[in-house]
């Protein structure tokens, strides 16, 4: 049995080694070397990869990354991992405000304060989407803040309709179903119909709002988790515009992955993640609300600890992890130093080696079509004879389990289940070779 005694006596070891001392009879501790850290200031980043050549900006991105190479994961599309100037950036600041602790979180660190240098990361993200710094506020990632703009939409009326597509995020659809319940609203469902080419895209939204006479709400996903579809947006927006419909933008797989501003979309709501493409660290995200409609999202559930004109009412004001929102202009200035449009090409050209290496596997199903911009880096497939959602999860967990290959199973699409994959900056064609080589092998799987 471990007394109290010796656990302290052997716990004055390990704090040694932590730079601490328990000293007097007492075990009382005594803290050294505890002198104020200064506020953490990387030097600019530099970024000297070429980016034009598929080969050559592999060799530079992937020592950008530290990752678990045992695996290769294509899973980008939920955490994109940061970087090694972000990850430092990062672990300084919890550093910093895990030293200063209630002094910073009361505004009160001297040369500091809160949120003065939260507004700074505020500020980052408005001039990456072309937005100013009071159309922005940070949340908790995307789904917070899709959240956030869905339950809190200020127009809706009992009666009017919310229309939302098969495509569409499951937690998004949830937060419109809820104002079915909230609200009175009438949930209007559809399923764009395959192959989702921009004409039967536009068809597909053109109908629905049509056939919806009391439309109010139309929930819009930038870039799909599912199959990786990036639809025609401002031509949608548009088209509801016209009809007295509002858009609620979910560009939780775009902000960091393709470049865009938030006029290129024309909504005047949009909530996204910086976890995801961007590489911020996990739990970061945000809401833009277009100026003149702030008042149309009311605020979090009563919130008050912001006026009614600020728009970081309208999300969660508890404590956070404040040294990774701290950390968000280190990941935009990353992503701006390798280049936004390099990136986009980069991303893409990886998903399209993987996929012109099977395309002659006789009945292997690829969802989206070549047509120009109408897909990102993620896409979805399903091997020949795979039906429900059973056979992607059972596919999943044997490229898990025997070639080590994080692939997802996704379901919701009305055509049915697909397996994702989303490769990221660390990915090599070595291993979407191995990607590659195990979708050949088990294509017989469920023939």
């Amino acid at each position: 049995m471990v007394t109290r005694r010796a656990f302290l006596g052997s716990g004055g070891v390990v704090c040694g080694t932590l730079g601490l001392a328990l000293s007097g009879a007492d075990g009382s501790a005594m803290a050294q070397g505890d002198a104020a850290l200064p506020w953490p200031a990387e030097p600019p980043f530099r970024f000297t990869g070429d980016m034009a050549d598929f080969d050559a900006a592999q060799a530079a991105l992937m020592p950008l990354y530290r990752v678990n190479r045992d695996f290769a994961t294509f899973d980008a599309a939920y955490y994109g991992a940061m970087t090694l100037p972000v990850q430092a950036a990062y672990e300084a600041r919890s550093r910093w405000v895990n030293q200063n602790h209630a002094l910073f979180l009361r505004n009160a660190a001297p040369g500091h304060p809160r949120d003065v240098e939260l507004d700074k990361s505020r500020a980052a993200v408005a001039k990456l989407l072309g937005a100013s710094t009071e159309e922005i506020a940070l949340a908790g990632g995307g789904t917070e803040a899709l959240y956030a703009l869905i339950a809190n939409y200020a127009l809706l009326q009992p009666g009017d309709a919310v229309i939302y597509a098969d495509v569409d995020y499951d937690e998004m659809q949830f937060a419109c179903d809820y104002l079915e319940k909230s609200r009175g609203a009438r949930i209007v469902r559809f399923s764009l119909p395959e192959p989702h080419d921009e004409a039967n895209i536009l068809a597909a939204y053109e109908k629905i709002l049509r056939d919806t006479p009391r439309a109010k709400l139309l929930l819009l996903t930038h870039l799909s988790n599912r199959s990786g579809l990036v639809p025609p947006v401002r031509a949608i927006v548009d088209m509801a515009r016209a009809r007295g419909v509002d858009t609620i933008l979910d560009s939780a797989q775009a902000v960091g992955h393709m470049p865009f501003t938030v006029s290129d979309t024309g909504a005047d709501f949009i909530g996204f993640s910086l976890h995801k493409w961007l590489a911020a660290p996990l739990g970061t995200g945000g809401i833009y609300i277009r100026k003149g409609r702030l008042q149309d999202i009311s605020p979090w559930l009563g919130n008050r600890i912001h006026g009614p004109e600020d728009i970081r009412a309208r999300i969660p004001t508890g404590t956070v992890d404040f040294a990774a929102r701290l950390t968000v202009p280190r990941a935009t200035e990353v992503h701006q130093a390798i280049g936004s449009a390099a990136k986009y090409r980069h991303l893409l050209r990886l998903r399209n080696y993987w996929i012109d290496r099977v395309r002659d596997i006789k009945g292997l199903e690829m969802l989206l079509p070549d047509e120009p911009d109408r897909h990102g880096a993620v896409a979805g497939f399903r091997l020949p004879g795979m039906k429900g959602p059973d056979d992607a999860k059972r596919a999943a967990a044997l490229f898990l389990d025997k070639y080590r290959l994080l692939v997802v199973a996704k379901a919701g699409l009305a055509s049915g289940p697909v397996l994702r994959v989303t490769p990221a900056l660390f990915n090599s064609s070595a291993e979407l070779d191995r990607l590659v080589a195990a979708i050949r092998a088990e294509r017989g799987l469920f023939s």
